[in-house]
């Protein structure tokens, strides 16, 4: 009873240690924001600050064309994580319960497709943006991502635990492929989708490098590329504007996982379909 007691204890221990070691970054960037540049600058660094002040947020949405920035942010990753959830639940109902020739082909180039890093795609897929006319656009920016082969992975094993009878019996009702994957097989994947959009949401709102290229005049800057460019002089980096901004970005990112999280779970707990 005593040795059980003691490894609770370590894994409480391990478990407080991980906790504080997440969640120290954040409340530094939250407590930087209120800071003045001298007091982010002085050593040793202190963790309250001695005066606060809202100065950084001031200049932030005094200096950068805010809303404009946040909407392109909102636009490119609502429609990033629309088109993966429509596209990659679709693919993945295809390679999980439809027969055709060339299926594992297909599944085996996504496999593939899944395992190159996206670096190595980077300049061919900025070549077909740039030929097409893109560059510079709202749609350059989310249209290359409305499909990710990981989406497309994580659908395909989701859907496969799900009853072959469903999709038989729709059949059999006369039901087409298209009424079934809407009216049968998207309503039982709720863990699936929130799981997967709440990752591609994630990744697109804090994608920085592709929107820093191809978005090429403030029209088309998201926040996470005005937020570094313009907390950056050509002397020293503003570091309360830039905490100040970063603080700002978190935001809807922590709001849209608390309420997905939140589905999530529940998906889980109600589905015992599978």
């Amino acid at each position: 009873m005593l040795g059980s007691r003691k490894q609770q204890y370590w894994l409480y221990g391990v478990l407080a240690v991980a906790l504080v070691a997440v969640i120290a970054p954040f409340v530094w960037m939250v407590l930087g924001s209120f800071k003045t540049t001298g007091e982010l600058r002085q050593s040793p660094p202190t963790w309250w600050p001695e005066t606060a002040t809202l100065d950084n947020y001031t200049q932030l949405f005094a200096r950068l064309d805010f809303g404009g920035y946040f909407t392109n942010s909102i636009v490119v990753a609502t429609a990033v994580t629309a088109g993966n959830l429509v596209f990659c639940s679709m693919l993945g109902y295809a390679l999980a319960m439809l027969d055709f020739r060339g299926k594992r082909a297909l599944f085996v180039v996504v496999m593939t497709t899944l395992m190159i890093p996206g670096v190595v795609t980077f300049v061919p897929l900025f070549v077909l943006v740039a030929n097409a006319g893109l560059v510079d656009t709202l749609p350059g920016l989310f249209l290359p991502f409305l499909v990710s082969p990981f989406g497309v992975f994580l659908m395909r094993q989701f859907i496969l635990g799900l009853p072959r009878d469903l999709v038989d019996a729709g059949r059999v009702d006369g039901a087409g492929e298209l009424r079934i994957y809407w009216r049968i097989i998207l309503p039982l994947c709720g863990p699936a989708l929130a799981t997967l959009g709440i990752l591609t949401f994630l990744g697109s709102w804090n994608n920085f490098l592709w929107p820093l290229v191809v978005a090429q005049t403030e029209q088309s800057y998201t926040l996470p590329v005005a937020l570094a460019l313009y907390s950056t002089g050509q002397n020293s980096t503003q570091y309360g504007l830039l905490l100040a901004g970063a603080t700002v970005v978190v935001l809807p990112v922590l709001v849209v996982f608390m309420i997905f999280q939140r589905r999530f779970i529940e998906g889980i707990a109600t589905t015992g379909i599978k």
